[in-house]
């Protein structure tokens, strides 16, 4: 039985969305807000979805503690209360924009699943803005 099981969590960060390829005027035209250089917040929700088999011994896809110290360990102790810009490794070369934080957190968790589960992620900067990652 094939079957997909979901763990919700959430962080804070700060970040500035910024292309150092552009000028100011032109990541001023793209970014607006967003390129502000004393950079801006969200509290971001977060939805991790792994689809597998469902074990036949446990009756469980993933046991949702293992998920749950997962998501902690690898996602909100990394960027939590963090200005990603400034702290986090992976932006230092890489825009903090919906798209490449979904990204990143997809390729901090993935390696700790086993190869045969699927995993997806889904990230809300605001209620209504959300953006979804499902690996390569």
């Amino acid at each position: 039985m094939k079957i997909t099981v979901s763990r919700k969590a959430h962080f804070n960060a700060a970040h500035r969305l910024h292309n150092p390829l552009l000028s100011s005027e032109e990541n001023l035209d793209t970014f607006g807000k967003c390129n502000n250089p004393y950079y801006h917040g969200h509290n971001y929700e977060l939805i991790v979805s792994v689809t597998g088999e469902v074990d036949v011994k446990t009756g469980y896809l993933i046991d949702m503690k293992v998920l749950s110290d997962l998501i902690k360990r690898k996602v909100e102790d990394h960027l939590d209360h963090k200005n990603l810009n400034e702290q986090v490794e992976e932006f230092k070369e890489l825009n903090p924009t919906a798209e490449h934080i979904a990204f990143v957190i997809w390729n901090r968790l993935k390696p700790e699943l086993g190869h045969h589960l699927e995993l997806s992620v889904t990230l809300y900067e605001t209620p209504r803005n959300f953006v979804e990652y499902h690996g390569l």
